[in-house]
């Protein structure tokens, strides 16, 4: 099983890691009825995260704008290196739905990993809950969950993360920096040029 992990607060590059040992979680939903990547706000002011539902389990995990990228390219790259066969093979599920009693989440994500079962030809998320040194909520506090996705409902995340990401801001041609809709005083013109949004 190939495996991929999306870490916070560091550069988000999706390190592909071959037999790693699959972290425990907190609540295992199983196979996913709905994912959908979602943004709200103004450019320069958006918040994002993934809209989860798997039986009587929905659950909201907030992302950095930098994640919900990774999480879009990393999908890309795992369903380009998929060979022939396995895109045209059709995606079983793993795991059943989640069958416990109604269950809601809402948390933000300090780290996410993914893996491809050759087998099933799906996907398996995990995102945990993010963790800071002044937090006073215990790491058995704190939550974890991980799902299946099809290689469809694969390549539909995939295509509106990165959607949603170009979306935002435009970048200074000059220091790659987001121009706020105010302008944008580029560090490269050692702040002698504003540049104006659109």
């Amino acid at each position: 099983m190939n495996h991929w992990v999306f870490p916070c607060h560091e550069p988000l590059i999706a390190a592909k890691i071959e037999a790693m040992e699959s972290p425990s979680v907190k609540y295992p939903l199983g196979s996913l009825s709905h994912i959908e990547p979602r943004t709200f706000g103004e450019p320069g002011n958006r918040t994002f995260h993934l809209a989860i539902e798997s039986g009587l389990a929905v659950a909201t995990v907030w992302l950095e704008k930098e994640q919900l990228f990774q999480l879009g390219l990393g999908l890309q790259d795992a369903l380009s290196a998929l060979s022939a066969e396995d895109r045209d093979k059709p995606s079983g599920p793993v795991d059943p739905e989640w069958s416990g009693s109604e269950l809601s989440l809402d948390f933000k994500v300090g780290q996410m990993s993914l893996e491809y079962g050759h087998e099933s030809n799906s996907f398996r998320l995990m995102a945990f809950e993010v963790q800071t040194e002044d937090s006073e909520v215990s790491s058995g506090d704190t939550s974890s969950i991980s799902f299946w996705i099809t290689s469809a409902q694969a390549a539909k995340v995939s295509e509106e993360s990165l959607r949603i990401c170009a979306a935002g801001r435009p970048r200074c041609f000059l220091c790659g920096l987001p121009i706020d809709p105010d302008g944008h005083v580029c560090p490269r013109s050692n702040g002698h040029t504003v540049f104006e949004s659109g």
